[in-house]
């Protein structure tokens, strides 16, 4: 009976570890093929952003939501509705060929918004799902194995990563169809599901032990509890907002965007081998210890990156910052399951939902914001004429802070020198239509273009000083962290020193 309870563990971790993979594969995959839904069914590039912010809205919440249920409606039927999600996500993304061809794009559109925006709710359910089943199936060893399972994430933007750079197409070269890098999405979809098929979830040790909801909610009122939520807001600030541009950043840094893109898929492939070794890790310092360890080298590694001027000097110093990021995101969740085990999945629920609202609405906006400062400063300091030309039109605010910015739009045409202009503006000739906006780029562009080959490099040297400049600011985040983990590691030697807490019905009367 006890090889048959492992056997069944084994293969639902598995099953979270493809659910995990899946959605990496899914993101990463997604933005590398934007061009080819913009030549083949018209988009602008904000009709893009709005799509691939279906993608990330809700996220968050949907972890919070999914888990204040989870103990209640059980583990195997969100599992199986995120499956559901998944594969009709997946369907109606294929399925905008067919849809532009009767609709056109307006169907196409709203094909890719929905699919999208289901994405991102079948990733919310297995978050919530998977990381307090990994938890309640290896109760003595949360850490090493919730680490493992989220080996998953590295793991699916490694593919993604790869079938970008090798299927993207270049310089005489055609991109593979975007339907066939998408479908390798659906091959850990079709795997976890079928891994799922006939197997016993467990309830939660909350569950378990008969813990009420009302008793899983007080929890929230524990000082440590708040602390931990705090400090991975953190986590998901410097983990998933620093990974979006990231890449983009290196890639100015070594002038190279396919260079920048390996980079990321370096890092990741670091953070996939590593997160296998966290047990021993584990037992060797605590998981504060290595908590500590990892905000340390994470405020490092994001200094050196800020700092390199080489592709050499940019691996060194990635990998530096790999091994910072690695263990901090699923090591905060075993922490908080052991410390909170009568939570059940509502607290290790609430420690994922806020580390991703803070990625999508802190970190995400806040890095771009200090790039458009520091970039927008240093041109206006350095070649003022150039930053009159290229600033936006109104000022960009975070927190309190305001800056006028580069317009991303007129970077891009000066980049381009102008080719998406001339697609778009033949685009709206075909369909009869007049756009204000792009009429007045094309004009701005028709009194800028014979400035071009002088403003390009100022332009990029602004725009890779403003990157370089958030990261290193960025790098205090970590540097934080590192400093709340070194109180708490304080607090629990005062008591003696940091022990899981085991969670029965006994302890629960």
């Amino acid at each position: 009976m006890q090889s048959q309870a492992q056997s069944n563990a084994q293969r639902l971790l598995w099953a979270g570890f493809m659910a995990i993979l899946a959605a990496g594969v899914g993101f990463s995959i997604r933005a590398g093929i934007l061009g080819q839904w913009a030549e083949q069914y018209g988009f602008t590039m904000t009709e893009l952003g709005q799509i691939t912010g279906g993608g990330l809205t809700g996220f968050g919440i949907i972890i919070l939501l999914s888990s204040l249920i989870a103990d209640k409606v059980g583990y195997g039927k969100l599992m199986a509705a995120a499956f559901i999600t998944h594969f009709i996500s997946a369907v109606l993304t294929l399925g905008t060929g067919a849809a532009f061809a009767a609709g056109g794009k307006p169907a196409a559109y709203w094909c890719l918004f929905i699919g999208m925006f289901l994405f991102a709710i079948g990733n919310g359910i297995c978050e919530a799902v998977v990381n307090p089943l990994v938890a309640t199936l290896f109760p003595k060893k949360k850490t090493h194995y919730l680490n493992i399972l989220h080996a998953g994430w590295p793991g699916g933007l490694i593919i993604g990563g790869l079938a970008s750079y090798f299927m993207a197409g270049g310089e005489g070269t055609k991109a593979v169809a975007w339907q066939i890098q998408i479908s390798l999405f659906m091959v850990p979809v079709v795997l976890y599901g079928a891994m799922l098929m006939g197997q016993k979830f467990p309830k939660s040790e909350a569950a378990s032990a008969g813990v009420s909801f009302g008793k899983m909610m007080a929890e929230f009122a524990a000082p440590l509890l708040i602390v931990l939520l705090l400090i991975h807001a953190l986590v998901g600030y410097v983990e998933l907002g620093t990974d979006s541009w990231v890449a983009q950043i290196t890639g100015a840094i070594m002038a190279s965007s396919g260079k920048g893109l390996l980079l990321f898929v370096y890092t990741s492939a670091l953070m996939f081998a590593l997160r296998f070794f966290a047990g021993p890790i584990v037992e060797k310092i605590s998981p504060l210890g290595l908590l500590f360890a990892s905000g340390l080298l994470g405020f490092l590694g994001l200094q050196m990156l800020g700092a390199a001027t080489s592709a050499m000097l940019c691996v060194v110093a990635a990998t530096v910052y790999a091994l910072g990021k690695t263990f901090l995101w699923p090591t905060m969740l075993a922490v908080v399951s052991e410390q909170f085990p009568r939570g059940g999945a509502i607290t290790i629920g609430a420690i994922g939902g806020v580390g991703m609202l803070s990625a999508g609405l802190l970190a995400g906006p806040g890095i771009g914001f200090k790039q458009d400062y520091y970039a927008s400063q240093q041109l206006e300091q350095s070649h003022s004429e150039v930053y009159g030309r290229y600033k936006a039109g109104n000022e960009n605010a975070f927190l309190g802070f305001s800056t006028v910015g580069l317009d991303g739009a007129k970077v891009g045409v000066l980049g381009d020198e102008g080719k998406e202009l001339d697609r778009v503006s033949k685009l709206l000739s075909d369909e009869g239509k007049e756009d204000k906006n792009h009429a007045e780029m094309v004009s701005w562009w028709e009194n800028t273009k014979k400035y071009a080959d002088n403003d390009k490099g100022p332009v990029a040297e602004a725009g890779l000083h403003g990157g370089r400049s958030a990261l290193k600011l960025t790098s205090y985040v970590p540097l934080a962290m590192a400093v709340f983990y070194l109180f708490i590691m304080i607090y629990f030697k005062s008591k003696g020193g940091y022990k899981a807490k085991e969670l029965d019905g006994a302890l629960d009367s």
